[in-house]
Parts: structure tokens; sequence; C-alpha cells
């Protein structure tokens, strides 16, 4: 073995403690890195090669009623490659044994033989052979316990009809199974059920027609002429624009959960960067001074410059080698642990997460970037210091009084608490990125415990303030007063609150939006719109409410003048005025009052839905009812929207909130730990003299102590900064026409993070006290001199 590799594994020794703290630090950024990454692949590779295995569609379309010939003329269209058209409805199931209301979206498998577009993948059973048959998706299956040949029964355009279970299966096109304009999904109340074309065309009388269609189309088509071709062909008939794959619910929230990953991956990969690179910086800085004299040696007795620089730079890549293998084992831990949370919402036949070669060697480059970046300055010191100059001892440090000493406030300062400032005071840089690096512990675990506040908050305000139903009722088509007014004379029912709802197309200039406008009583108390305030906002006379979110999106603000393409009845486009905006946390659109949205449609007064606020006692009985109406198609329960919600937030922030919390406090020990111990080595010599000039060991780890206790709560408040920099930028980030995180913080949060930092303190505080007892008085008052 060479001389220099002999010294180098005598340094790896004599710093292990400190060596360990930054492999601890490096290991979090790796790992966070790794499992955001691996899942990122993870869903895009699976995502990929279902959608190719089970032929995806890329367009997609629905009217009210096409005849079936003149799917034969939307094949013939230019960059059609092949195309189903299909029939798709809603209706309310019965299931023995669960009595809240289960919504179901019913579509139609091919007319004749299978079909390339959006193919079932059958987990069990077979296929439907029967016209009272029907495959049911795997989420809801699962739900209830359900297997091939059990019943159960949907109301069916008011008739009751018994459906038996054929088989259990999953579609590319329902990858995240949720109900038509929500955010989360509820398995227990929303299925997917596929059925013979003949079954539903007789159950929703569709008789020889269509009402959704579905395209692949050729390679190098130009997807927005294709769908200005159908959208043409379908006006007549009641079609609503058709779209592509990135407005389909499925793929458009796996796209958004995609997008989450990368941003979190940059983030704290870039935070675990820079505390690493600093912890370097300061190791080897350290180290390189106190090695003045054996570099001189070794450059003396002819090791060139770059076999020393070479020395020095292999004990960096040793360290930063020590992080990289528990860094890869915490981010497959993590990794496996949030794919097991998708294998839950997103329903894929598969979903294997591995750790790719291609992400080993991206945590090498991490390491060796932070490596590079927190130690090149110190190598190139090596590199450069001549032996005549290395052989003379430093220039000893510039004493001078404290600030507080200037200012005339010394002698309220005991003598070990000057110290403590002194030497805090004289290596300012030194101290700004210790209590930077504590702070970034801090800031983390602020914004880690603000997320279950957010989510509160969402619930509080979306479900508390703003929507105060009971149950929200849509019907198959839009209905006239007289079905409102039935509703109110329900049993149970306390009041009745009607809204319509039309999609539309809103343009502002060359920007536009494809939402829905909705309709809301004047003075309605069961659903409101809230202002910035998170006060009732007054629909407007004349005009629309944007959500702050969609004004943004389309450049306007109140006083503007918007053009509102309608997408169904007359289709026409119209001018209306921004009235002003409110504030929404889930989804985005537009509202006006219930009667303007009517003499815009010009369709009479007629309504989409309802709100019902009911009597708790009188639920089973009002649910029996709904039930027997033939115009109701859906009905949501407010309740088991807020479970839900709550549910699918608390598993996947439960997780989240436990590996940051690990990862944050992995960087407050690594930081006070190494501080700790390049004070000890530093000041070695003083606190040996303090010592022999009669401080007992109690006062002068006061000192030592005293210097990480001030770091640490000089950290607290930058770190409560950071961390309310850190909800904005990470709200900023997760923001999407889907759904928004307010920015919250609340005083547990807070306290949560300080206790953590001042735990890892006491803990690294404990680590170093053996050996500041066990301080070798005659050798480190040994001179150089």
């Amino acid at each position: 073995m060479k001389a220099l590799h002999r010294k180098l594994l005598r340094e790896i020794v004599q710093l292990r403690g400190q060596v360990m703290a930054i492999a601890l630090v490096m290991a979090g950024g790796i790992g966070t890195m790794v499992m955001a990454l691996g899942n990122h692949e993870a869903l895009s590779r699976t995502r990929a090669q279902f959608y190719a295995e089970y032929g995806f569609a890329d367009v997609f379309a629905q009217a009210k009623r096409v005849p079936m010939p003149l799917a034969n003329t939307i094949r013939a269209v230019p960059g059609v490659r092949a195309l189903d058209a299909r029939i798709v409805g809603f209706a309310p199931l019965e299931l023995d044994g669960f009595s809240d209301p289960v919504n179901a979206q019913l579509v139609s498998l091919p007319a004749r033989g299978g079909s390339d577009l959006n193919r079932l993948h059958l987990r069990s059973g077979r296929l439907p052979q029967r016209p009272e048959e029907t495959v049911v998706g795997e989420a809801f299956a699962e739900a209830h316990g359900l297997h091939e040949g059990d019943s159960l029964v949907a109301i069916l355009n008011g008739r009751r009809q018994q459906l038996r279970i054929a088989g259990i299966g999953l579609s590319p096109e329902f990858i995240y199974q949720i109900k038509p304009g929500e955010v989360f999904p509820d398995f227990q109340r929303f299925a997917v059920l596929w059925m013979q074309h003949e079954a539903m065309d007789r159950a929703f009388d569709m008789d020889g027609a269509f009402n959704n269609l579905v395209a692949v189309l050729q390679p190098g088509a130009r997807e927005a002429d294709v769908i200005d071709a159908i959208d043409r062909l379908l006006a007549p008939f009641g079609g609503t624009g058709a779209t592509g794959r990135d407005l389909q619910p499925s793929h458009r929230f796996l796209d958004e959960e995609l997008d989450q990953l990368r941003m979190m991956a940059r983030m704290f990969t870039a935070i675990f960067l820079g505390v690493t690179a600093f912890l370097l910086n300061v190791v080897l800085g350290r180290l390189v001074a106190s090695q003045r004299e054996q570099i001189a040696l070794l450059k003396a007795f002819g090791y060139s410059r770059l076999q020393v620089a070479t020395h020095y730079a292999q004990l960096v890549l040793m360290v930063v080698t020590a992080g990289i293998l528990p860094g890869l084992a915490l981010g497959a831990w993590m990794g496996r642990a949030i794919a097991g949370i998708y294998r839950e919402y997103y329903r894929f036949p598969y979903l294997e997460w591995s750790l790719d070669p291609s992400l080993v060697l991206m945590a090498a480059a991490f390491a060796i970037g932070a490596g590079t970046l927190g130690t090149f300055a110190a190598l190139v010191r090596v590199h450069r210091l001549a032996p005549a100059e290395a052989m003379r001892p430093e220039a000893p440090a510039t004493f001078r009084p404290l600030l507080l000493e200037r200012l005339g406030l010394g002698r309220w300062v005991d003598p070990v608490a000057r110290m403590v400032l002194r030497n805090l005071e004289r290596r300012p840089l030194r101290t700004l990125f210790s209590v930077l690096g504590i702070g970034l512990a801090c800031g983390i675990l602020v914004m880690s415990r603000a997320m279950p506040s957010s989510v509160e908050h969402i619930v509080d305000v979306q479900f508390g303030f703003a929507q105060r139903d009971d149950f929200g009722i849509g019907f198959t088509e839009p209905t006239g007063n007289r079905a409102v007014e039935e509703l109110a004379r329900l049993p149970g029912v306390r009041a009745v609150e009607p809204f319509r709802v039309a999609a539309v197309t809103l343009r502002n200039g060359h920007r536009s939006y494809r939402t829905a406008l909705q309709g809301l009583p004047e003075k309605g108390d069961l659903k409101r719109v809230l202002d910035a305030g998170i006060q009732p906002a007054a629909l407007p006379a004349e005009g629309l409410l944007l959500t702050d979110y969609l004004a943004d999106l389309l450049g306007a603000r109140p006083g503007d003048h918007l053009q509102v393409q309608f997408l169904e009845g007359h289709r026409r486009t119209i001018t209306v005025p921004v009235a002003g905006t409110v504030q929404e946390f889930l989804g985005v659109g537009a509202y006006a009052r219930h009667a303007y949205l009517n003499t815009l449609l010009t369709d009479g007064n007629v309504a989409s839905g309802a709100w019902l606020a009911i009597d708790a006692r009188q639920r089973e009985a009002v649910l029996a009812e709904l039930r027997r109406r033939p115009r109701v198609a859906s009905v949501t329960d407010r309740t088991a929207m807020i479970q839900s919600f709550r549910d699918t937030m608390a598993q996947s922030l439960s997780t989240f909130t436990f590996a940051i919390t690990l990862m944050a406090g992995a960087i407050a020990a690594g930081v006070v730990y190494n501080a700790a111990r390049i004070t000890l080595a530093e000041r070695g010599r003083e606190l040996a003299s303090l010592r022999v000039l009669g401080y007992t060991r109690e006062e002068v780890r006061g000192f030592l102590l005293g210097e990480l206790a001030t770091l640490s709560f000089m950290a607290l408040l930058p770190g409560f900064a950071l961390g309310m920099g850190m909800i904005v930028l990470l709200s900023r980030g997760l923001q999407s026409d889907l759904f928004r995180i307010p920015v919250v913080a609340d005083a547990a949060g807070l306290a949560f993070a300080g206790l953590v930092v001042l735990a890892a303190t006491v803990l690294s505080a404990l680590m170093v006290r053996r050996r500041l007892d066990g301080l070798d008085l005659v050798a480190a008052l040994k001179t150089k001199e």
C-alpha cells in the first residue's frame, strides 16, 4: 500500500464522524432524487406501454345523439386511422349492504368483434356475452369485494335492471378512475361498467345511434385539423367539442402527477446539493489548513502538485461515495412505498418500480457534483501551495472586540458568552452558512408540516363555506322547474337550489380555455362563490365571475370582455363582460346567475341539476326517492366527497411527511455536528487552556455547546422564513387548473420544526461531548512554533 493511501485511510478514520454526517445529508438528497425520478420513470414507462398495448385513443368526442352511419363519414376524415362509435351513459347503482349513493359511468363495447381502441385488460372473468352482463372496473370491485358472478342493480333511464358481473377489468381510458367534474377518486361510490353495445342501445334508447366516439390518428396527422373536422360533423347532433389526450381526465391527472415529481426532484436535489457542498467545503478547508506542513513535506519529498491534490480529491471522493449506497437504498425504499400508493389510485395492469442503472449513474453524478462544487477552491489551494510557504504557519486570526463591546454593552455578557460570540463573529461566512444550513432543515420541516394544514384549509373553504349542500343531483338532460319542484316536495328535503351547467370555450385575444359555465341562484346558500377574503361574492346581474386562476390563464381582468363559445345547443359565440374574480382551490370555472345563463342559452328556464339540503334522519328515504326518479342520472354525497378527499391526501402526505422529516433531521444533525467537530478541532488549544486555568468540564462544555445552541437559535427565524418561502414555491409549483395548494403555516408546524432542530442539536452535542471530555490537555497545549 502506498504511503498516500495509508495516510488517506487514517484521515477517513479520524474524520469518521464528519464523514457520516455528510453522508447522511447526501443520502437524503440522493434518496429524494431517486424516489421522485424513479417513480416518474415507472409511471411514464408503464403508461406508455399500457397505451400502446391496449390502443389508447388520441381524440375523444361527445354528442347528444348521432346516427350510426355518420361514423363511416368520420372514419374517412383525413388523418383518422381508426375510430369507435360508442354509447356512454351515467346511472345510479344499488348494492346490497351499501346505502350510500353510487354513480356509474357505462361504456359500450364494440358492436362487432374486437377493437384496437381502449381495449379492456381483464383481471378475471370474460367479456359480456349477454345483455344483462357487464365488466366492472377493478377499483370499484375491490372496494366492495365484488367478483365475477356477483350481481348489482343499475337504474337505467328510471328502469331498474339487474346486471351480472362477467369480469373485472381495466382500461387505459380510466387509469385514474374519477367521476367527471371531480378531482379525487372515490372507488366506493363511483364505478365504470362496460356492456354490450346492443344492451346499451336499448337501455338508453339510442336505436341505431351513438353519443361518444374515440379515434386514433395516422402518423404525422395534425390533431387540430382532425378535431375541427369532427366538430363540424358532430355539431348538428349536439356535439360538445372533440378534445385530444391533453384534456382526457385520466391522462391529464397523470400528467400533473408526473410534473409534480419532476418539480420535487429539482427542488429537493438543489437543497441537499447546496448543504452537502457547504459541509464538504468546511471539512476540507479545515483539513488543508491544519495540514499545511504535511503538504509542504510531501511536495519537498518529491510528490508532484497533482499527486498531492489528487490525494485530497480521493478523500473527497471517498466521503461522497459513503453517501451514495445509503442514498440509493433510501430512495428505493421511499420509491417503492410511494409506488405502492400509486398502485391504489392509478390502475395499471402492472406497475413495477425498479432502480434503473441510469438513476444510479445520476446519483453518482449528483454526489460528485456536490463534492466538486464544495471542494474545488480548497483543491486548487492545495495544488498551488508552495512548499516554502506551506512550512510557515498561517497568520493568526485578527481578534477585536465584539460589536456588543464596541457599543458598550459587553458588561452585560458573561465571559463564556463573549467567547462564543467572538468565535462566531470572527468567521462570519462560516457562521452564515451554518445558520443557513440549519435554517434549510428547519424550513423543510415547516413546509412538510404545512401540507396537512393546507389540506384542512381546502376542506374548510371548499366544503364548509362554498359548498354546503348534502346531495348534489345531476339530471340526464336540462330539465324544467317541475322536476326541481318535485325534489322540493320530497319528505326530508329542507331546501333545493337548481343550477345550470353549459360547456363553453372562453377566449380573450389569442388565449382560450375550455370549461364549464355554471349558473347559480341569485341568492343561493347551498353553493356560494367566495372572494379573496373567503366571503360570499354577489353574482352580477350580467357578466361572469371567473376563478382567479382562470382569469390569470386568460389574462382577463374585471371590465374585460370575453368571447364565450357555447359547445351545446345553438353553439353560438357571444361577448360577455368579466364582472369579477372569485377564489377556489379545486378546479377552475366561470359563474353567472342562473337566469342570466338561461337567457344566453335561449332554451327556457331549465336546470342541469340541483343541490339538496336534507334532514339527516330521513337520509335513506330521500335516497330511495331519488333512485326512483328517471331524470336523476347521478347523486353526489358531500360528506363522502370530503372523506374521500381526506383519505386520498392523508395517505400520500403521511409517507411524504415522514420521509421529509427524516431528511430534514439529517441536514440539521449533519450541519450542527460538523460545526461542533470543526470548532473542537480549531479551538482545542483554547479549551485546554481554559481547563488548565481552572475552568471545570461543565464550564468548558458550556463554551462549545453554547456555540451550537447559538447557531441553532440563530437559525430558527431564518428557517421559519425559508419554510414559508418553500411553501410558496411548492404551492406555485403544484398549482394547476385541477387544484391549487393554499399557503398555510400554523403555529404547531413552526413549533414542531423548531423542536426537531433543537433535538438534532442536543443529539450532536451529546456525540461531541465525549471527545470534549477526553481532550488531551498536554497534546492540545503543544505549540508549533
